[in-house]
């Protein structure tokens, strides 16, 4: 069942009754989306946080040039969304694309605050998952700063196992801020090793 992934994310932080469960999974709503789908465009108020059920999805900006910068990808277990625009309810700068179909559950900001009263432990997991986004956010940009291309893509793939089979090159060159072409000649250098 979808929502086992959802609930076994959830008690990795916090442990839920079964009535619990069930008043969370009721403010959940499911949809299944096909690859390129785009959930949130540039400029747009975020109003859902989006749980990956299945399938992958990514988040975006494009710069005046028109290149895209990938910011995060979304497999399975893991949530998405513009955290900037979804907190504040302002336009957001990020673009949530699905890469590859996806079923989800999406969670409205005006529901996750309803269950911060009806289900207070999920108040706890929420400020967990901000904590630890916070940590890895800002890890990824000291990474960027001081470690090689080599190096950083090397992270990629132990953070992201089997996503580098799954995901074109280039948006992988994107995240780890390089061209593709780059990219093309960096992983040529590291198979001759």
């Amino acid at each position: 069942m979808p929502e086992n992934l959802f609930l076994e994310t959830v008690a990795r932080h916090v442990a839920l009754t079964p009535r619990e469960q069930q008043t969370v999974l009721q403010h959940m709503e499911r949809h299944s989306y096909p690859a390129r789908t785009i959930l949130l465009e540039a400029g747009q108020v975020c109003t859902h946080s989006i749980f990956v059920l299945s399938g992958i999805l990514r988040s975006y900006t494009v710069d005046e040039q028109g290149t895209e910068h990938v910011v995060a990808f979304a497999p399975p277990g893991w949530f998405i969304a513009d955290m900037y625009s979804l907190l504040s309810q302002r336009p957001g700068q990020l673009f949530i694309e699905v890469n590859e179909s996806a079923d989800v559950f999406l969670l409205s900001k005006a529901n996750q605050d309803k269950l911060y009263d009806e289900v207070p432990k999920m108040e706890r997991f929420f400020r967990i998952l901000i904590e630890n986004s916070l940590v890895a956010n800002q890890q990824r940009l000291v990474d960027n700063l001081t470690f090689t291309a080599e190096a950083r893509y090397d992270k990629f793939l132990s953070k992201f196992k089997d996503l580098a089979l799954r995901v074109p090159q280039k948006q992988i060159a994107s995240y780890i801020g390089v061209t593709p072409e780059f990219f093309s000649k960096m992983k040529a250098r590291m198979l001759k090793r």
